[in-house]
């Protein structure tokens, strides 16, 4: 039987609530265990307009001066197809101003003083 999702389930789609998934990595209570855990962190952040825990989970080789997100993205649905040490291959649906999209990506992520950091990752979008 499928885990209903409540209002405190995690974005991330993990089934599990968010105090106890991506919060505290947020908050900068602990630093995410593993690349996936990052990624999926960093989907949450996206889904909460978050710019700052991702402009600091970003390395700082490939990390932009500035992020702008979209008010207008809802962030609904995230599906992990592939996850190894440093790389994470996932699914992610959005709405975009009412029109649905898709975007996989493969991301590659690096362990550095006691932290992942994305680096970056190849993107296929489709509508």
């Amino acid at each position: 039987m499928a885990k209903r999702k409540t209002e405190t389930s995690c974005p991330c789609g993990s089934g599990r609530e968010f105090a106890g998934c991506c919060q505290p990595c947020i908050n900068g209570e602990s630093p995410a265990p593993t690349a996936e855990a990052l990624m999926r962190s960093r989907y949450t952040a996206y889904a909460m307009q978050n710019t700052r825990y991702l402009l600091e989970t970003w390395h700082a080789s490939t990390r932009p001066a500035s992020l702008e997100l979209d008010s207008s993205t809802q962030w609904i649905r995230l599906k992990i197809l592939a996850s190894s040490a440093d790389r994470v291959e996932f699914v992610a649906t959005c709405r975009i101003s009412g029109k649905a999209h898709r975007l996989q990506e493969n991301s590659r992520f690096v362990h550095e003083h006691g932290r992942w950091y994305y680096v970056d990752g190849q993107v296929e979008e489709s509508q």
